[in-house]
């Protein structure tokens, strides 16, 4: 049997099944923040965790919403992460209430991170690997660590040939 390349095993996910994912984790959290079950805001992880972070502040009327920024990799070469955009401190705080929001855990080391900014922050992921997946309180879906997960803002559509013929 041949090795497969990272891309081979995909999971292609889509905009309407990132649009359903995103809204079953807003129905998972949904009464569980520590506010008599709301949440004072979201932050989103960008630049992945923004559109799973706007539909679960639509779906949960959450209109305090804003962004931390970590930076782990400079084109394809890994570094120690580091925040270069944090959120609001007067509205996070130590992240009492706050919902964190992002597309996928993998091996954990942004979240690490997020968490010793925001210490008490309730985080959540669309997405979840084995390696990353005890920093995360809440997710819906979770893939082997060897699956590459191909979301739609990474995607263009085109003509693919068919596997046979030419007409």
């Amino acid at each position: 049997m041949t090795e497969r390349l990272p891309h081979e095993k995909g999971f292609h996910v889509s905009w309407d099944q990132l649009h359903r994912d995103s809204r079953a984790l807003a129905w998972r959290l949904d009464g569980k923040g520590p506010e008599d079950g709301a949440w004072k805001a979201v932050v989103a992880i960008t630049r992945g965790g923004m559109a799973p972070a706007m539909i679960v502040a639509r779906e949960l009327d959450i209109r305090m919403v804003d962004t931390i920024s970590v930076k782990s990799y400079s084109h394809q070469t890994q570094s120690e992460p580091r925040v270069i955009k944090a959120p609001d401190k007067g509205v996070v705080g130590d992240g009492t209430g706050v919902l964190v929001i992002d597309d996928l855990v993998d091996t954990g080391r942004t979240l690490e991170v997020v968490k010793a900014t925001m210490p008490k922050a309730h985080i959540a992921t669309v997405y979840a690997k084995p390696k990353g997946r005890p920093m995360v309180e809440t997710f819906i879906t979770e893939v082997s660590q060897d699956t590459w997960i191909f979301f739609p803002w990474d995607m263009a559509l085109q003509y693919v040939e068919p596997y046979r013929g030419t007409d």
